[in-house]
């Protein structure tokens, strides 16, 4: 019964993970530029997140070391100086994101201006994750999260045709600017495939003590949980296609973007619009300063665990709090977080490919998976992603410069 309990909770609250900056800016911009034609693009993220998902989750399980840790042991410290660098850098800007998404939707609340709440909103997160155990950030958070589901009922409210949305699964060339649209493709997968999301997803498995006779829970959970994320970033995409499409207006402000809930939901719109934006970014923000100090004890040998006294875990406590500090001080700085959400999403994609090659060599040691490694389908998926990452890697730059 608890394993049928932990699995309803690990997939329904998948979307608080799922449906934050990223994804909803991406997804809205998406819609309102190119209409449902990038759905296609959700659909293969999702299905990339959910993969990898598994993947690290199995390995936690089998070895109980996190991808992190996993890594660190089998390539050494010096290969992996590039990828932690690296992941720090992307969680510092999407974590200053987070909370600038956050000040914006209690500024759409109250009229006050979004720096004013950087600060409350930073506060907020550290105490949760002072006092409280894993269970409250993956679950709690996550449970609340399920305002987010209030994309799809907006799309659902609109009445898409059904033969538009099946056929914008399959990719096509667009009517205009060829070049945006394959930059809001990548930057879907770059918002959607965080490096963040993996390790969290790990050390979580670890944090749960799932055991080798539930790994059915950890794939059930991955691909199911990633799902009902994704259907919830299409409703973004679909209510913003039908909403704000049709005006013609280019979404360059959060403020913009909940224009989107006005047909379906008159005078609660903005509210609504405020509350998914809100939630989403502070259940994120929570993921990802819990996620660095995850990170670094486990790279550097420090005692961690969400479940642990915080005076037992002072290194894992100090590397959740600094890298929080620092975020908020940039994001007191003022910066567009829809515009850093733009910048970093780009970057995720630029490393991607550290972070998938690891997995084509963990996923086949038996030191680690023992009999659980990757059938050949899988590593043959593994290859393709790994090249796919690298192709975008290559020309997400150009093509920020360019269509960006």
């Amino acid at each position: 019964m608890s394993a049928l309990l932990d699995l309803f909770l690990g997939v329904v609250t998948s979307i608080g993970g799922f449906v934050e900056v990223g994804s909803i800016s991406t997804s809205a911009q998406a819609g309102a530029e190119f209409g449902f034609q990038l759905l296609w693009a959700v659909a293969i993220a999702s299905a990339m997140l959910a993969l990898l998902s598994e993947m690290s989750g199995r390995l936690a399980v089998m070895s109980k070391r996190t991808m992190a840790a996993a890594v660190r042991e089998r390539f050494g410290i010096h290969f992996h100086v590039v990828p932690l660098c690296a992941e720090l850098v992307l969680d510092v800007l999407l974590l200053t994101a987070e909370l600038g998404g956050a000040a914006i939707a209690v500024t759409l609340l109250t009229g006050v201006g979004f720096q004013w709440w950087v600060l409350p909103i930073a506060l907020l997160v550290w105490m949760t994750l002072w006092f409280s155990r894993f269970s409250v950030v993956e679950y709690g958070v996550g449970l609340l999260g399920l305002v987010t589901l209030s994309f799809v009922l907006a799309a659902w409210r609109l009445g898409p045709h059904t033969r538009d949305l099946a056929r914008s699964f399959i990719p096509s060339v667009p009517a205009h600017d060829p070049v945006r649209y394959a930059f809001l493709a990548i930057s879907i997968v770059g918002a959607t495939v965080s490096p963040y999301l993996l390790n969290f997803y790990s050390s979580g498995t670890i944090e749960e003590d799932v055991t080798q006779d539930e790994l059915w829970i950890n794939s059930v959970t991955a691909y199911a949980g990633n799902l009902f994320g994704s259907v919830v970033a299409m409703g973004v995409l679909v209510t913003s296609a039908m909403v704000i499409g049709p005006l013609r207006i280019t979404i360059a402000s959060y403020e913009q973007a909940a224009l989107m809930f006005v047909p379906a939901f008159g005078s609660w719109a903005v509210g609504l619009f405020a509350l998914s934006l809100g939630i989403g970014c502070i259940g994120a923000a929570l993921e990802i300063s819990l996620n660095m100090g995850y990170v670094l004890s486990q790279v550097f040998g420090w005692s961690w665990g969400a479940n642990k006294p915080r005076g037992e875990n002072a290194r894992f406590t100090c590397a959740f709090t600094v890298i929080l500090v620092v975020a908020t001080a940039i994001a007191l700085m003022g910066f567009d977080p829809l515009r850093l959400t733009t910048i970093s999403v780009a970057l995720t994609v630029v490393v991607m490919p550290l972070m998938v090659l690891p997995f084509l060599v963990l996923m086949n040691d038996t030191k680690f998976v023992k009999s659980q490694t990757n059938t050949v389908v899988g590593n043959a998926v593994l290859a393709v992603l790994t090249v796919l990452g690298a192709l975008m890697a290559l020309v997400v730059i150009p093509l920020e410069i360019l269509g960006g």
